[in-house]
């Protein structure tokens, strides 16, 4: 079976385990899926993550964190730009989720960014997933 849209179905994961309280999660592989693990490690979202070679595309395995007292630190993730209808935002334009308490993942031209480095950088791009 193929999947469609690989990084709506690693925030879902994301999603389930966290709600699940898991301490790691598998993900297909791909080079967007990496981009986002990227931002929510820089952004303290996850621990870590690493990618394992199954012989075919690979598999991304990421070690979710919470709180001290084993709180939730993704309370919602979603997926805002859909292979059906893309979103792109200027920079001015990007959302700013819980008023800068949650971060929005951007892929631009200089790779996949949180609003956060977008605005620091000055670039826009596709908004593909928002975290609070």
């Amino acid at each position: 079976m193929s999947q469609q849209d690989l990084t709506a179905d690693m925030l879902t994961r994301i999603r389930n385990a966290v709600r699940n309280k898991a301490e790691i999660v598998k993900c297909l592989n791909s080079k967007l899926n990496r981009g986002v693990a990227g931002v929510l490690q820089s952004e303290g979202y996850i621990d870590a993550f690493d990618i394992i070679d199954d012989g075919r595309q690979g598999v991304l395995r990421v070690r979710l964190r919470y709180g001290p007292r084993g709180e939730q630190l993704i309370n919602e993730i979603h997926r805002v730009s859909k292979p059906g209808c893309r979103r792109y935002n200027k920079v001015a334009e990007l959302p700013k989720p819980l008023q800068g308490l949650g971060i929005a993942v951007v892929s631009t031209s200089r790779g996949v960014l949180s609003d956060r480095q977008c605005r620091q950088e000055g670039v826009g791009g596709e908004v593909v997933a928002i975290v609070m």
